[in-house]
């Protein structure tokens, strides 16, 4: 299944409709149609790509207020953006690609316990998180059970918490550049961040009278 959304496409469709979106979800779309155009760019950097793209994650949802009164903070406004999502997703594009195209990649990435955030606690020595393993293998379940399910927003919510792990050790200086020893994790991360990404644009642009929230820093004359 062949993602036909690159960012030409989304940007022309964007200057074709923007003028009836309101000024924050224009300047979200912007914003993220911006770096998925620059990580297109760095198709053979793997970790580039994959940080570029979550930049552009970070542009589609990131709810300024929310994330200031949030107690959990960042990884909690996941839930509530895939949820809403996947309800307008007519087409069921999410769906598709995780069940069709990205299956195997999204599996791996739930089997792999180092993008497990109980795991490095654990190791690095952090109090009250010596059963990581059996933390994993109840997210493993819960994971399978939601993918047998068909609840595309929970496995958006598995899927992205993983990621968000891989995203920590490369923004955070936790990883070398073009390392092999984490290579799989971001090969397969950077594949299936660039083919939803786009997918998730696409969908607020189509619905831009959504409250998407308050993007972060906005354009201030």
């Amino acid at each position: 299944m062949k993602n036909s959304l690159d960012h030409a496409t989304l940007k022309a469709k964007q200057r074709a409709i923007r003028d009836d979106f309101p000024e924050t979800m224009g300047l979200r779309a912007h914003r993220a149609i911006s770096w998925i155009g620059r990580a297109e760019a760095c198709s053979d950097d793997d970790d580039a790509r994959f940080i570029f793209l979550w930049i552009a994650f970070n542009a589609a949802y990131a709810d300024e207020q929310e994330f200031q009164t949030a107690a959990s903070g960042e990884r909690a406004a996941f839930v509530d953006y895939f949820g809403r999502l996947v309800a307008l997703d007519n087409e069921r594009r999410i769906y598709m690609a995780l069940w069709q195209r990205f299956s195997g990649p999204v599996r791996m990435l739930m089997e792999n316990r180092y993008v497990f955030n109980p795991f490095w606690q654990h190791h690095n020595g952090i109090d009250g998180f010596e059963d990581w393993e059996d933390r994993f293998k109840a997210s493993a379940r819960s994971f399978a059970q939601s993918f047998q399910a068909g609840d595309t927003a929970r496995v958006l919510s598995f899927v992205f918490d993983r990621l968000y792990v891989l995203r920590n050790q490369l923004v955070h200086g936790g990883s070398t550049w073009n390392s092999g020893v984490n290579r799989a994790q971001v090969r397969d991360g950077a594949e299936i961040l660039g083919f939803l990404m786009p997918v998730f644009v696409d969908i607020m642009m189509e619905n831009p009278n959504e409250n998407w929230g308050q993007p972060f820093y906005p354009v201030v004359e």
